[in-house]
């Protein structure tokens, strides 16, 4: 019998034991509530994070004291506002939701946080709040996204492209695996016809783009014709097994540095300067 590893589905006793076996890490799919062309799903970023993370978790469930919790839906998504079904929050709010959960494990007595992001939006939200969070709740944690784990393995599975976009190929593949019954396969077409050509930023150069600019008519960036539950499979054990590998990596676990503890200037890494 399988070990269970959704939240969830587990009783609160049930988790106070996961988090009395020591260093237990809890594992929080975050994804977004948006507009994924006319082919997918709003939900598609959450539940692609959410199945990659349980996959992992029980990967290593037989040695890691292990929970995924339920995937945060709320994430960054103005930029998908102009094409309806989104849902989004602000920077404020969106790290205000995390540090209650961050403050939540803590009080629980869970030793480590991994965060499984499905969304590109939050990307850059989620690296400032994990600096800040693990240094004020002195919890290592971790954020990544599946989709830029094992670029090598990642590529090899796609035909109409080399890296996952919105919508795209690498989604809607995971999608036909995971909920195929959400998947408008019907649509597939409808969701290539692009028009006017999308707006590229320069290479070094950061600012706003609505997704509009992006994908100006259907939303969709990539092309999912190509898509199957089969890929999707592979993509999915591709971020597992990336996934598992970082669990078990003592490099990314350490503590955080007490960098604002009184005094810490006086000191180097190894303790007191000279």
């Amino acid at each position: 019998m399988s070990i269970e590893v959704e939240w969830a589905r587990m009783t609160a006793p049930d988790l106070r034991s996961i988090a009395e076996r020591g260093n237990a890490l809890a594992i929080l799919p975050v994804g977004s509530l948006e507009q994924h062309g006319p082919h997918l799903p709003v939900i598609t970023d959450t539940a692609s994070a959410s199945a990659a993370s349980i996959r992992a978790a029980k990967l290593v469930a037989e040695d890691v004291p292990v929970a995924v919790l339920p995937g945060l839906w709320l994430g960054m998504s103005e930029h998908h506002l102009p094409f309806g079904g989104t849902i989004t929050v602000d920077y404020q709010a969106y790290e205000a939701m995390l540090r209650g959960i961050v403050k939540s494990l803590k009080a629980l007595g869970f030793a480590r946080l991994l965060i499984v992001n499905g969304h590109g939006g939050n990307v850059d939200p989620l690296a400032v709040a994990v600096r800040e969070l693990a240094v004020t709740y002195d919890l290592p944690i971790v954020a990544t996204t599946p989709w830029f784990l094992a670029p090598q393995e990642t590529a090899a599975i796609f035909e109409s492209d080399t890296a996952p976009k919105h919508a795209c190929e690498g989604e809607t593949s995971v999608m036909m695996a995971i909920a195929g019954d959400c998947v408008k396969a019907d649509k597939l077409d409808e969701a290539m016809q692009q028009a006017p050509e999308p707006v590229h930023a320069p290479d070094g150069f950061s600012r706003f783009y609505s997704f509009s600019e992006r994908a100006p008519i259907t939303g969709t960036w990539g092309d999912p014709r190509l898509a199957s539950a089969e890929k999707g499979e592979r993509f999915l054990s591709v971020q597992a097994k990336a996934l598992a590998d970082a669990i078990r990596n003592p490099a990314l676990w350490s503590r955080p540095d007490p960098v604002w503890r009184a005094n810490r200037g006086l000191e180097t890494t190894a303790g007191k300067a000279d």
